[in-house]
């Protein structure tokens, strides 16, 4: 495959307000692509535009939208085409976890955790994938997590719903093969985000070892510009080893390990 050309295109990234969609926004605005940030937050997203536009020159369209309300990427692709752009990258970063034994969970939380994390991630890549396919010169980038690779006791949804991106991400990059679409998932680690304020958790928020957004977008951009780029990539060597280390021990050993590293969280 060709190296991707991102000048002249347009990205929609979403969760666009803060770490690492913002990352992603000032690394592909620095590339040259234009852009079509998402997310709740209209002050951070118009913030944003000002920012990329004054500094690259790029046309920035902020678009403040709720993932977690159902059937939201099909509303988002109607605002896109309202507005008459045309979308050749997506990048589906937008999601939240939450933190605690499953039956102590708010339902309605969980719902918007699932909303966000799968559904409307689902719901976003099949709203625009045809026309990613169609241009072919582009990316789509599903941002999953290390916890996609076992299951996590007091996290039991959040690891769930990245599983879920994992798996159906490295199918689409099979689909997509020879149409010119670049599809990869990409798992971080912990990162410098507001993401462990969402969680709630205070024994997790340690600051130690994390990456940064900046680390963690590297990691997808160096994977993106290989000549044949890969289904998934992990973000950080440790990473890397803890996420296919479940694969050397039993299911019920990788269990036990992940429970009581998320049982000190509580």
């Amino acid at each position: 495959m060709t190296p991707v050309d991102y000048r002249g295109q347009t990205t929609l990234v979403t969760g666009a307000s803060a770490g690492i969609g913002v990352a992603f926004a000032r690394e592909l605005a620095r590339r040259g692509s234009h852009l079509v940030l998402v997310a709740r937050r209209a002050d951070r997203l118009e913030a944003l535009a000002a920012e990329l536009t004054a500094a690259h020159g790029v046309r920035v369209t902020a678009l403040p939208l709720d993932l977690s309300r159902p059937a939201a990427g099909r509303a988002l692709a109607e605002q896109v085409d309202h507005r008459g752009l045309e979308v050749t990258s997506l990048i589906n970063n937008a999601g939240f976890g939450t933190h605690g034994p499953f039956h102590r969970e708010d339902p309605r939380r969980l719902t918007e955790e699932i909303n966000v994390n799968v559904a409307n991630l689902v719901d976003t890549s099949r709203a625009f994938i045809e026309r990613l396919r169609d241009a072919g010169t582009g990316v789509l980038v599903n941002v999953a997590s290390i916890g996609a690779y076992q299951p996590a006791p007091n996290m039991a949804v959040y690891a769930a719903t990245k599983a879920f991106v994992l798996s159906f991400t490295e199918a689409l990059w099979y689909e997509s093969l020879g149409t010119g679409l670049r599809v990869l998932t990409l798992s971080p680690g912990a990162t410098s985000t507001e993401f462990f304020d969402v969680l709630g958790s205070q024994e997790v928020d340690r600051g130690q070892g994390r990456q940064t957004p900046q680390q963690v977008v590297a990691t997808a951009m160096k994977a993106l510009d290989r000549r044949n780029p890969p289904p998934s990539a992990v973000s950080g060597r440790l990473n890397a080893l803890l996420s296919h280390s479940a694969r050397f021990f039993s299911r019920r050993r990788a269990v036990t390990m992940m429970g009581a590293i998320t049982a000190r969280a509580n």
